[in-house]
């Protein structure tokens, strides 16, 4: 029983959020269906709808370890949570480094062009 009460303490925080969490799945999945229509977005539709799902099913997930008390789903909900993150924080990674490489690309353009004009 004491197990069962802790389980239900630990998840109020992401419990309280599951409702924002299913909101921006349901998001994610929705921006995932309507990327498959155009060509550059057919690329990253699958990794929307992916993260859309992550979230949708850690609400599921934390929701029943606060009603019933379930360890193993308080867990499952915080590894979809975790996947998510670390999802999103490679993406942020690979942007960066895109527009790194973008901006050394347009600079070295704009001066050959410069050095052309002079």
């Amino acid at each position: 029983m004491e197990e069962k009460a802790l389980v239900q303490e630990l998840s109020i925080p992401i419990y309280q959020s599951k409702g924002w969490m299913k909101f921006l799945g349901v998001m994610l999945i929705i921006d995932g269906v309507i990327c498959i229509f155009t060509i550059v977005g057919i690329l990253w539709c699958w990794l929307l709808i992916w993260l859309g799902v992550l979230l949708f099913k850690a609400a599921g997930s934390v929701e029943l370890a606060q009603l019933h008390g379930e360890k193993l789903q308080l867990i499952e909900s915080l590894r979809k949570i975790k996947t998510f993150f670390v999802i999103n924080g490679v993406l942020m990674l690979i942007g960066l480094i895109f527009m790194v490489v973008m901006l050394i690309v347009s600079g070295g353009t704009i001066l050959s062009l410069m050095d052309n004009i002079i």
